[in-house]
């Protein structure tokens, strides 16, 4: 799920930004500071959408640095237990598939593909025994998020199913309903 929140942080702009307008300077800032945030709070930084308010600047003796007190928005990507979610197949292993979510890679256990005993062939296409459906990369997929891991906050770990009512391969999905 994408929120949208509003933050407000002390940002420190060093002096080599100086010559730019205070805003800009802010908001470049911000941008940097979140590019690679993540945390179980918030979830996955997207980006800084709107800069509210920048207070007046206070220079730190000895830093030379300026700080200023500011209101921004802060959008995010924030993954919820049993959230739908659909994505592009970026991956597939012999123990199952990757899906692209925007901002992150959620991993669906081979078992959990589809309801059919599932075979991995080399040429990177998850087949059905029985059904005959295949997966391979780029298809478009919905699937359900069954799992979420901050174990190591850099790189949280999304488990998902597609073997649930209306989940799978969208063009399967189309062809059952005809």
């Amino acid at each position: 799920m994408f929120y949208e929140y509003e933050l407000r942080s002390h940002i420190r702009v060093d002096p080599k930004n100086f010559q730019d307008d205070v805003n800009k300077a802010v908001l470049k800032q911000l941008n940097e500071t979140f590019e690679t945030f993540i945390g179980k709070d918030l979830g996955i930084a997207i980006g800084v959408s709107e800069l509210i308010e920048v207070g007046e600047g206070i220079i730190i003796p000895g830093d030379g640095a300026a700080y200023y007190d500011t209101r921004f928005k802060l959008l995010t990507f924030k993954p919820e237990l049993q959230e739908v979610c659909l994505g592009e197949i970026s991956d597939i292993t012999d123990f199952g598939a990757f899906i692209n979510l925007g901002p992150i890679d959620g991993m669906i256990h081979v078992s959990q593909t589809m309801d059919d005993y599932v075979t991995f062939a080399k040429s990177g296409v998850l087949t059905g025994k029985e059904t005959k459906k295949s997966l391979k990369i780029k298809d478009l997929c919905r699937a359900r998020i069954v799992a979420i891991s901050y174990k190591n906050i850099r790189d949280p770990k999304i488990g998902l199913t597609m073997r649930q009512a209306e989940m799978g391969k969208l063009s399967d999905l189309k062809e059952s309903k005809k």
